[in-house]
């Protein structure tokens, strides 16, 4: 089976939503998804985490990265930037670059941000651009999506995107569909790339 590695980092809930929600999607395709979170950095970036999280996902390893089929990977926006502890990872990854290990996968993005002019599609790119540097396939969320036309909350064509305001109680109804369909695309993406190696 085909394994999609669902790569997030979230405080408050929302962010994990979405990889859930995405995950949910990549097993309806057909594909396993492994959801997997980062560690949390200081301020100094000094401290070091423990390599298991006390609870919740587990951390990221680089060897899940190689071995996945496709990836998708989320960050809350962060004054319109990836969070850093996300960050701190991708920049772990040189080895990783160096073998090209990710060149010719599928990939997709997605963020959570407290309002909804947040800047929700600059910190998507923010998150497209190593991954282009990886050399994998970006795929976004096309129009054909009838809810990117009509959703009041969340919903990019670069990536889905959930808007948590105050405090977050759920993703809406669009959110949900939307992400679901953005994790059968990239699944459906995986089994088609996969079929002609």
């Amino acid at each position: 089976m085909n394994k999609v590695l669902v790569l997030f980092y979230s405080r408050h809930g929302a962010t994990q939503a979405l990889a859930e929600s995405i995950a949910r999607g990549v097993e309806a395709s057909g594909c396993e998804a492994l959801i997997r979170t980062v560690a949390p950095v200081s301020d100094n970036l000094d401290a070091q985490a423990s390599s298991i999280p006390e609870q919740g996902y587990l951390f990221v390893s680089k060897q899940d990265l190689i071995d996945c089929d496709g990836l998708a990977m989320g960050s809350p926006t962060h004054f319109g930037n990836m969070a850093s502890p996300l960050k701190y990872f991708i920049d772990s990854l040189t080895d990783v670059w160096l073998k090209g290990h990710l060149i010719d996968k599928p990939a997709c993005v997605f963020t959570s941000s407290a309002s909804m002019h947040g800047g929700q599609e600059s910190t998507l790119l923010s998150m497209i651009l190593p991954l282009m540097h990886h050399g994998m396939c970006i795929l976004g969320l096309p129009y054909s999506e009838s809810k990117l036309h009509s959703t009041q909350s969340g919903g990019t064509p670069y990536g889905v995107s959930c808007v948590s305001g105050e405090g977050f109680n759920g993703l809406s109804n669009d959110e949900k569909a939307l992400s679901i369909a953005m994790g059968q695309r990239l699944g459906n993406t995986v089994k088609k790339l996969c079929q002609k190696k």
